[in-house]
C-alpha cells in the first residue's frame, strides 16, 4: 500500500467497488481495503435482485436510475453480469396481504414507477407455476436480477484496470483524526495517509463509524439462502413475498436460488459468520407452499449472511459535517445491491464536485439527531447520534440489539 492515497474506501463489496470504479474513472487512485475477500461478505450472500418495487419512496429516484444503469452495465464494464429484466412478482395469499400490497403499489405509482396489482389469472399468465394459495400479486415489469458475483467482480476488475489499488485480508483498526479531520487510516498491517475515507463496510460500518466518534443505529439481521441443482427453464421473474418473507429466482444456468428471513433458527458463529441448522427445511417449506411443482427439486447448498439494518430502513450516504473527510455509503438494510451502480456514481460526484446529481439529503447522517435538518428518526425506540448530540433513547435502543 502507498504511504498516501487520494481516497481510502473501507469495504470491498459491490458498493465499495462501484465507488472505486467511478473515482478511478475520474482520475483518482482510490485504495480499497477489505478484511476478507472481494465480495466475500454481504455481496456474496445476496440473492441478486435488482428492483425498484417494495422500496422506501425516498429511495425511488436512485433505484429507477440504477435500473437504467444496469441495462448497459455489461457494455460499460466489459463483462456479462447475467442481467435479466423480466419483472418482479410480489405474491399474496390473503386479503390482508392484498390490501397491504395495494397500498404499496399506489404509493410507488405516485412517484412514477411502472407497477400494478394483478389477480390470480394474470399471475398465472406471467408465471403458470404458482400454487393454488396465491390469489394475486404486485407486479413491476422493469425489475429483474443479476449474478451478484459477476457484478461485484466486474466493478473490481474495471476499477483495478483504471488504477484503483486493492488490499484484501487486511483490516482497518482505526482512523486517525487531527483537529477533527481525517488524516490517516490504520490497518493491522500499516498506516496510510489520506484526507478522504469512504465507509462502505456494510455490517462493519458501525464499527468503522465508531473510529471517528460516531455511533450508527445499525444492527445485524440474519438471512438464509439455498440453491438447487440445475433444471430446465421454468420462469425468469424475480419472486418475492408480499411481506418480504422470502425471495427467489431461477438463475440463467438453471439452478433455483431462494432466500429469506425465517428467524427461528438457532445458530452458532464460525469465523464471525452465523451457521444455521434449519435453513434448508424452513426456506424449502415456504417455497413449496408457493411453488408445489418444486417439491422434489434437490438442494445442493445453503448459506447465511448478515444485513446491515438501519433503524429507519434506509442507507446512510454522504459527507459528515462533524468529521471532514469522512463519507458514508453503508446501512443499505438488505436492498443495496440494486442501488450499487448509482451509489458508485453519486458518492464519486460528492467527492469530486461536492454535489450529487440526485439529491441525497434524506440519507444524510444528520437525520439521526435532534437539531439537524430532519426530525429525529428514532420515534422513541431507536438510537440517533452524532459526535455532538445524543438522542435520549440511545441506550435503550442499543440494549435491544
Amino acid at each position: 500500500m502507498p504511504s498516501k492515497a487520494d481516497v481510502v474506501i473501507i469495504g470491498g463489496g459491490v458498493t465499495g467497488n462501484a465507488i472505486a470504479y467511478n473515482l478511478a474513472k475520474e482520475g483518482l487512485k482510490p485504495v480499497v481495503i477489505e478484511k476478507s475477500d472481494i465480495g466475500g461478505e454481504a455481496s456474496g450472500s445476496t440473492g441478486g435482485g435488482v428492483r425498484q418495487s417494495a422500496r422506501n419512496l425516498k429511495e425511488m429516484p436512485m433505484a429507477m436510475e440504477s435500473i437504467r444503469l444496469y441495462g448497459h452495465l455489461h457494455e460499460e464494464l466489459g463483462m456479462d453480469v447475467e442481467y435479466v429484466r423480466e419483472g418482479n412478482l410480489r405474491l399474496c395469499t390473503s386479503e390482508e396481504e392484498l390490501e397491504t400490497m395495494r397500498t404499496s403499489v399506489e404509493n410507488q405509482k405516485s412517484v412514477g414507477l411502472d407497477l400494478e396489482m394483478i389477480d390470480r389469472k394474470q399471475v398465472l399468465e406471467i408465471n403458470p407455476f404458482v400454487g393454488e394459495k396465491v390469489i394475486g400479486a404486485g407486479y413491476c415489469p422493469t425489475d429483474g436480477h443479476v449474478n451478484p458475483f459477476l457484478v461485484t467482480y466486474a466493478f473490481f476488475k474495471k476499477a483495478k484496470s483504471l488504477g484503483a489499488l486493492y488490499h484484501t485480508h487486511e483490516e482497518v483498526t482505526d482512523i486517525r483524526l487531527r483537529k477533527g479531520k481525517v488524516v490517516a487510516v490504520i490497518t493491522d498491517k500499516q498506516e496510510v495517509e489520506t484526507d478522504l475515507v469512504v465507509n462502505a463496510a456494510g455490517i462493519t460500518g458501525r464499527k468503522v463509524a465508531n473510529m471517528v466518534g460516531i455511533d450508527l443505529p445499525m444492527r445485524p439481521v440474519f438471512t438464509e439462502a439455498l440453491i438447487t441443482e440445475p433444471y430446465p427453464p421454468f420462469f425468469k421473474q424475480m419472486i418475492g413475498h408480499a411481506k418480504g418473507l422470502f425471495y427467489g429466482r431461477q438463475t440463467v444456468h438453471g439452478p433455483f436460488l431462494w432466500g429469506g428471513f425465517v428467524g427461528t433458527e438457532t445458530f452458532i458463529h464460525q469465523g464471525g459468520k452465523p451457521l444455521f441448522h434449519f435453513i434448508g427445511p424452513a426456506i424449502s417449506r415456504m417455497v413449496i407452499d408457493y411453488f408445489p411443482i418444486l417439491k422434489d427439486f434437490h438442494v445442493i447448498r445453503t448459506w447465511s449472511g448478515l444485513i446491515a439494518q438501519m433503524s429507519d430502513g434506509i442507507p446512510v450516504l454522504g459527507l459528515v459535517d462533524e468529521v471532514p473527510g469522512f463519507v458514508f455509503a453503508t446501512g443499505f438494510s438488505g436492498h443495496g445491491f440494486g442501488l450499487a451502480p448509482i451509489i458508485g456514481r453519486l458518492i464519486s460526484e460528492l467527492i469530486m464536485d461536492c454535489e450529487a446529481s440526485i439529491p441525497i439529503n434524506d440519507f444524510c447522517f444528520s437525520r439521526f439527531y435532534r437539531g439537524g435538518d430532519h426530525e429525529c428518526a428514532c420515534k422513541g425506540n431507536a438510537a440517533c447520534t452524532t459526535v455532538t448530540a445524543i438522542c435520549p433513547n440511545k441506550r435503550e435502543w442499543l440494549k435491544s440489539i
